[in-house]
């Protein structure tokens, strides 16, 4: 088989099972295939002959596709805030909606950070890979999950310490800043998730069920007592959540708060400071 044949066998395929964006999906599944990158695979010569195993390699990959495994899972990794983090069926899919957290996060100094509910740590790995002098912890409930975010550490080689539990109960100390990404989709908004989150992404990530307000609560608030006096607390939303997510953060004593959205004009992040910088 050619590479001509291969990514119209793919497209074709892809496209018969309600796969959104075909023809990019077959382009990524093909590069990883062949080792190569995207860039490269525009630049080979169609008519390049694939080997038996390399063959072998797309089907397999292919039909994954098909089912509806993310790609990702696939090519088990994925790129985020520009370092490709390890992803498994273990941890949330880093998504680019999240790097609106990042950037606020980012938007101010901080030497210390918790992040609760790390899943892959791509959130605390990517603000201690830009603030190399800065101290972290992640903390998830999965031990499945801190060993994605420990894989994470050791290819990025930045320093951070994680722990096991719910929310702050491993939690020791106060933080200049706090972060999250918690389960927030209500329990009725579970059916209208593409096949590849409902399928094959951690439902423990997702969901509290409910409302899906139940973590924002008790983050919202504990976070005073493990943030420095002038400490701030930065979470992802729903789109849906920003002025309840807001009011409870007024509601637990932070000042400053602001609902921040994402590139789609949607509203993502909701962040707080304690107390005032003088």
């Amino acid at each position: 088989m050619i590479i001509l044949a291969a990514r119209r066998s793919g497209v074709e395929r892809l496209t018969a099972a309600g796969v959104p964006d075909a023809a990019q999906d077959v382009a990524m599944l093909l590069a990883h295939v062949l080792g190569v990158s995207r860039a490269d695979l525009a630049l080979m010569s169609p008519q390049t002959l694939l080997s038996c195993a390399q063959v072998a390699g797309f089907e397999v990959a292919i039909s994954a596709r098909a089912a509806r495994q993310p790609l990702s899972h696939i090519t088990g990794q994925r790129l985020f805030w520009g370092r490709s983090f390890i992803v498994t069926p273990d941890v949330l899919d880093p998504r680019p909606e999240t790097e609106t957290l990042i950037a606020a996060a980012l938007a101010h100094p901080f030497a210390s950070v918790l992040d609760l509910g790390t899943g892959s740590g791509c959130i605390l790995l990517s603000l201690l890979a830009d603030r190399t002098a800065a101290r972290g912890l992640g903390v998830d409930i999965s031990a499945p999950a801190l060993a994605v975010a420990a894989r994470n550490q050791a290819r990025l080689g930045v320093s951070a310490l994680w722990a096991q539990g719910s929310w702050f109960d491993p939690v020791q100390g106060r933080f200049d800043l706090i972060v999250s990404n918690p389960p927030y989709i209500a329990v009725d908004e579970m059916a209208a998730l593409s096949p590849e989150v409902q399928g094959w992404e951690p439902h423990l990530a997702l969901t509290p069920g409910g409302d899906g307000l139940a973590p924002y609560r008790i983050i919202s608030a504990t976070a005073p007592k493990h943030l420095t006096a002038t400490g701030r607390l930065v979470v992802e939303i729903g789109p849906s959540q920003g002025a309840a997510v807001a009011a409870l953060f007024r509601a637990a004593g932070f000042k400053r708060v602001e609902i921040l959205l994402d590139l789609d004009g949607r509203g993502r992040v909701v962040s707080g400071q304690l107390g005032e910088v003088v």
